[in-house]
């Protein structure tokens, strides 16, 4: 089974977890946790985000990594001061916090979290009680406008016009307003259903947009038709819109690929905030050039920075954006309330957000 559902929890895959790791809601568990607690961090934030931070931990103390880092995608090191953390905020690395029994709850600064997503760390932490929680409701408004801004910029043909602005300012009245394109009534598709799909499904909603999600776990949800993967084929030929939300892992890996891209329905739009890893590239570019596929927008892709020689670059019916789509102005403030709302839950008992383990 092909890990569509499979959770970046909360986040854009939706549904169970990955490694056939399946988690249930429940509260945290306050037994031996006695503050002041040990909490390590590799992550530089913004100086307001850092003051948030001081002011939010009251007793507890915050140890800082040798090796910092102000990009929350950048994988940690080992560091020895992990070992003495009872709980780590950032990324850590993965190996090393299996190797540390006195580390009881990790947060991570994104919603992906494929260094984490093995058997070995989900199962692990679970076996011994510890938590792991990631930041998919940081990041899910500002993906699902991402989204949706780019549908609206590609229905109503502001980038042909705005390149057209920049180069031979050019007139074309008539074939811009005749190739226009409202929402209003169109279909998309979701690949995975976790907190970016139900925000866009939210954000689509007044168009009166019919949209269907793929999933492995198949649950009814207001005014969204949830299909099993063997519905995709299908579903793929009455999408005039393919939104792709799947996270990188083994089940994924080139998932949108040539068989699946010729299932489109002629002149479908598709777009990429998931994981680059999951779109074979050399097949989108294909179906781009043919027409199966009108145009695309890509905001990742399997080697990043894209290469400047990558042919998506001079693509003309391919628009990219460097990774931006979960980009806010408040990043870091939201990734430390985020943290810091956990932590009251971890001391105290009460709900998680985006709890895996």
């Amino acid at each position: 089974m092909i890990g569509i559902g499979r959770r970046k929890p909360g986040g854009p895959a939706g549904g169970e977890k990955k490694s056939g790791f399946v988690a249930r809601p429940r509260r945290a568990s306050t037994r031996g946790i006695v503050p002041p607690l040990t909490i390590w961090t590799n992550t530089l934030f913004q100086p307001a985000a850092e003051r948030l931070l001081a002011e939010g931990l009251g007793p507890h103390r915050l140890v800082r990594s040798a090796a910092t880092s102000a990009a929350v995608l950048a994988a940690g090191r080992p560091d020895p001061a992990l070992a003495g953390a009872d709980v780590a905020f950032g990324q850590p690395d993965a190996a090393q916090c299996l190797a540390s029994p006195r580390l009881r709850w990790v947060e991570v600064t994104t919603a992906g979290y494929t260094r984490y997503d093995t058997p070995e760390f989900l199962e692990g932490f679970h076996a011994r009680g510890a938590a792991f929680t990631n930041a998919s409701q940081v990041f899910a408004d500002s993906c699902a406008q991402h989204v949706l801004a780019m549908m609206l910029a590609l229905g109503r043909r502001l980038l042909p016009s705005h390149r057209e602005q920049l180069t031979d300012r050019s007139w074309h009245y008539d074939e811009r307003r005749y190739e226009s394109r409202l929402l209003t009534g169109q279909s998309v598709l979701l690949l995975g259903y976790g907190a970016i799909g139900r925000r866009l499904a939210a954000l689509l909603a007044p168009f009166g947009m019919q949209v269907t999600a793929v999933r492995r776990r198949v649950r009814s949800k207001a005014g969204v038709r949830i299909v099993p993967e063997e519905l995709l084929s299908s579903a793929l030929g009455q999408a005039d819109h393919v939104v792709n939300l799947l996270p990188d892992n083994e089940s994924t890996r080139n998932y949108v690929n040539a068989r699946r891209l010729a299932c489109c329905k002629p002149g479908a739009r598709f777009y990429n905030v998931g994981r680059g890893s999951t779109v074979d590239e050399a097949a989108l570019l294909a179906a781009l050039r043919s027409g199966r596929v009108s145009e695309a927008y890509l905001d990742v892709f399997a080697t990043e920075p894209l290469p400047p020689d990558h042919a998506f670059w001079t693509e003309p019916r391919c628009y990219v954006t460097p990774h931006t789509a979960g980009g806010r102005h408040d990043q870091d403030e939201a990734l430390v309330r985020h943290f810091l709302a956990n932590l009251a839950a971890f001391t105290g008992g009460g709900p998680w957000t985006d709890r895996v383990v």
